[in-house]
């Protein structure tokens, strides 16, 4: 690791999501769980618009969802009255249950993500990581995900800080507090999603969008196989657009190509530059 003399400073940590980074390709489990806890309501949610809000924590992902227009209509339509609170509160006790039932079925590792995280390790680096998931569901994933050697030094829930989830920063700086971190900038934040990338810009870390393995794509890797060449690159074009304009300083196809970016960044603190 370099060394904090001289004109930079030296990188200190790295700070994952989970669903669609480290995990979970495509970022199936909490989208698939959304359509169906709307559906036990009678509301029709397609996976696309359950993906709109995605990176969110998921009760406010849920409040968001149902000030979509269609989706507000259709619950006028079944309830007589616009969407409540109190509503929001039903969908996500329903939904809670649901996810953790089903959340070890998408807990696979992405390819490459145990390695990058042994890899981070070798090089000196502090490991850490948030999630839109409550803290119920990340206590039934990380044995999960740890028994496949992904294990983060730190972890925070999406429901647990009283500041909030994302897009604010909290997530990202109370993993930067509990590594002890003295610098944001010397941290990369790594995400799948808009709220996430500006997540890591608000709490003043480099931040790193991961384009094909997650929630911008919303492609299992077979679904993403199957599809004619052109498409896969047209679909991998938005989602790296979509990235980029959110404002991550880089975008790579999943956390395999982490260790590239890395180096970068390496060089960029250590001329002074700052995210």
């Amino acid at each position: 690791m370099q060394s904090a003399s001289g004109p930079g400073r030296p990188l200190q940590a790295v700070i994952f999501d989970w669903a669609g980074t480290l995990v979970d390709f495509g970022s199936l489990a909490p989208t698939q769980i959304f359509v169906d806890a709307f559906h036990s309501f009678g509301i029709e949610l397609s996976l696309q618009q359950a993906r709109g809000p995605m990176g969110l924590s998921k009760w406010q992902h849920i409040r968001l969802l149902l000030e979509d227009p269609s989706l507000a209509a259709q619950w006028r339509q079944r309830t007589g009255h616009a969407p409540t609170q109190a509503d929001i509160d039903a969908i996500y006790a329903h939904f809670m249950p649901m996810q953790i039932a089903k959340v070890g079925q998408y807990s696979q590792p992405i390819a490459g993500a145990a390695q990058v995280l042994a890899w981070l390790r070798g090089q000196g680096l502090k490991i850490g990581s948030c999630s839109g998931y409550p803290r119920q569901v990340l206590d039934v994933l990380l044995p999960m995900a740890a028994a496949e050697g992904i294990r983060p030094d730190h972890v925070v829930a999406g429901d647990e800080l009283p500041a909030g989830g994302r897009p604010g920063p909290y997530m990202a700086l109370a993993n930067m507090l509990a590594l002890q971190i003295d610098d944001v900038a010397g941290c990369i934040k790594v995400d799948d999603t808009v709220p996430g990338i500006e997540e890591g810009l608000r709490a003043g870390m480099w931040s790193v969008g991961v384009s094909l393995s997650g929630n911008e794509v919303g492609l299992t890797r077979a679904q993403l196989q199957a599809l004619p060449t052109e498409e896969a690159a047209h679909r991998k074009e938005e989602a790296e657009q979509r990235l980029r304009a959110a404002g991550a300083h880089y975008v790579i196809d999943s956390v395999a190509d982490l260790p590239q970016i890395v180096a970068h960044v390496r060089s960029r603190l250590a001329m002074g530059e700052r995210p």
